[in-house]
C-alpha cells in the first residue's frame, strides 16, 4: 500500500505522450490507487480462479463428492459442516447419519438403492470420538455387530465412546433412540458396573426400563451436541412459533426493495474486514435459506452485544438488492439465543430437569443448604427418576449445563467469525 505512487509521475507522462489529456490521466492513476489497497498479483488472481473453477464445476455436476470432500477436509473455509451438508441436501444430494454397521472414519459416498451415490457421514463427525476408535470400529466390524454388547466386546471400544456413538445416534440401526442407547450403554457389564445396574449380571438381560419417548427438539439437541449438524429439522423450524413473524430467507428474492421486513436464523458467519470502515457483515440461517445483513458502525454501537454474542437473532432492516444480490441493512436487533436452550429441555419434561442439578447417582458433600454427601447412592424408582437420571447423565457428559442459557447456545450453536 503506497507504492503506487512511486509511479505517478512515470504514468502520467505516459499517457499525456500517447496523446491522453491530463485530467483523463489523473483519473486513471486515482483508480490504480484504490486497487492497489486490495488488488491481487495477476498471478495470484489466476491460481485463485482455477481454484474456484474447478470447484464449482465439481459442485455442479457431482455436488455428492464435493460435499464429501468438504466434510472430510474439515476445519477448514467459510461454511460449517451443518450448512455444508444442508445446501447440499438442498441440490437434492441425499445425506445418511452416522452409523456402526455402514460409517467410517472419514465421510464417504455409498450407492443408493436406486444407482446413485449417497453421502454417508463418517465418525470424525462426531465431537471427542477419537481417529482410533473409528478405524478400529470399522476394522472390526466383519458381517456386522448387530448389537451394542457385540461392539462393546469384538471393537473393545470404552464406555466414554459408546457413550459419544449414543448420542450421535449411531445405534439407530438396532431400533434404539439416543435415550435407548445411552441407557443399554451404561447397562453394559465390567468391572464397575453403575449402581442402576448391579443386580444384573453380565450377559444377563437387562430389567426393562420404561424410557420416555424423546421429543424431536431433544433428539435435533442430542445431534447438535454431538455432531454441530443435524439431519432432522432445523432447529429454526423447530422454533418457529417462538420467533415471531418474519420474512423467510427463500422468499427475499421476491420482496419489493427498500421494504421493511424482519429475518430470524442462526448466525452462521460474522464478518468485519479491515477495508470496510467498521461495517459488519452477518450471516442468517433459518429452516429454508440464508440472508446476507449489513450493520452499519451506528447500528454496532447500539446492538454491539447483540451482534457479538447472538447466536440466534432477529432483525429489522430494509431490503437492499443489487443485481442479483440481496442484502438486509439492519436497524433493529433481537437476541433471542435463550431460545436454543429450550430445545435441550422440551415443555413436556421442562417441569422435570434443570441442568444445574447434579449428576442423580451422586451429589456433593453437605454444604450450607444441607445437601447430602457422595456415599449416598441415588436409586430411581420410576420412569420420570429414569428420564432425570439420563438428562443429568447428559449434561454432565457433554457439558452443556452451562448456567446461563446464551453459554450453553454458544457452545452447540457456533459461529465462523472473521475479522
Amino acid at each position: 500500500e503506497g507504492a503506487v505512487e512511486d509511479f505517478k509521475t512515470r504514468f502520467i507522462e505516459g499517457c499525456l505522450s500517447r496523446g491522453y489529456k491530463s485530467e483523463f490521466a489523473e483519473n486513471c492513476f486515482k483508480q490504480l490507487q484504490g486497487f492497489s489497497s486490495y488488488g491481487f498479483p495477476e498471478s495470484h488472481a489466476a491460481s485463485f480462479a482455477l481454484l474456484v473453477y474447478a470447484s464449482s464445476w465439481i459442485k455442479c455436476h457431482h455436488p455428492e463428492v464435493f460435499c464429501c470432500a468438504l466434510l472430510n477436509s474439515q476445519p477448514m473455509g467459510f461454511y460449517a459442516p451443518a450448512q455444508i451438508v444442508r445446501d447440499a441436501r438442498m441440490h437434492d444430494v441425499k445425506v445418511y447419519p452416522i452409523c456402526v454397521e455402514r460409517s467410517y472414519w472419514d465421510t464417504v459416498l455409498e450407492l443408493d438403492g436406486d444407482g446413485t451415490l449417497a453421502v454417508r457421514l463418517g465418525f470424525r463427525q462426531i465431537k471427542g470420538f477419537v481417529e482410533e476408535d473409528g478405524l478400529w470400529l470399522a476394522a472390526a466390524r466383519g458381517n456386522g455387530y448387530r448389537t451394542i454388547d457385540d461392539v462393546w466386546r469384538r471393537a473393545g471400544l470404552s464406555r466414554p465412546a459408546l457413550e459419544k456413538l449414543a448420542g450421535a445416534d449411531a445405534f439407530a440401526e438396532y431400533g434404539l433412540s439416543q435415550r435407548e442407547a445411552l441407557w443399554d450403554v451404561k447397562a453394559l457389564g465390567g468391572d464397575k458396573p453403575l449402581p442402576l445396574f448391579e443386580q444384573d449380571g453380565e450377559g444377563l438381560p437387562n430389567s426393562p426400563a420404561a424410557l420416555p419417548k424423546m421429543h424431536l427438539k431433544e433428539e435435533v439437541f442430542e445431534d447438535y451436541v454431538s455432531t454441530r449438524l443435524t439431519l432432522r429439522k432445523h432447529p429454526v423450524s423447530l422454533l418457529r412459533t417462538d420467533l415471531g413473524a418474519f420474512c423467510e430467507a427463500r422468499n427475499l428474492r421476491e420482496t419489493p426493495d427498500r421494504k421493511w421486513i424482519s429475518v430470524a436464523g442462526l448466525v452462521i458467519t460474522r464478518q468485519r474486514p479491515g477495508t470496510a470502515s467498521g461495517v459488519i457483515f452477518l450471516t442468517l440461517e433459518d429452516h429454508t435459506f440464508v440472508s446476507n445483513i449489513i450493520v452499519w458502525p451506528k447500528t454496532f454501537e447500539k446492538f454491539r452485544k447483540e451482534v457479538m454474542t447472538g447466536r440466534l437473532v432477529r432483525i429489522r432492516g430494509r431490503l437492499q438488492r443489487e443485481g442479483a444480490v440481496t442484502h438486509i441493512i439492519a436497524h433493529h436487533i433481537d437476541d433471542l439465543s435463550y431460545l436454543l436452550d429450550t430445545l435441550g429441555n422440551p415443555a413436556n419434561v421442562s417441569d422435570m430437569i434443570d441442568p444445574a442439578i447434579d449428576n442423580a447417582d451422586e451429589v456433593k458433600r453437605p454444604a450450607a443448604d444441607g445437601r447430602t454427601g457422595p456415599q449416598e447412592r441415588l436409586q430411581p424408582s420410576s420412569s420420570e427418576d429414569i428420564t432425570i437420571t439420563l438428562q443429568r447423565e447428559q449434561h454432565a457428559r457433554y457439558g452443556t449445563g452451562a448456567r446461563h442459557p446464551r453459554e450453553q447456545a454458544k457452545k452447540l450453536f457456533y459461529s465462523r467469525d472473521f475479522h
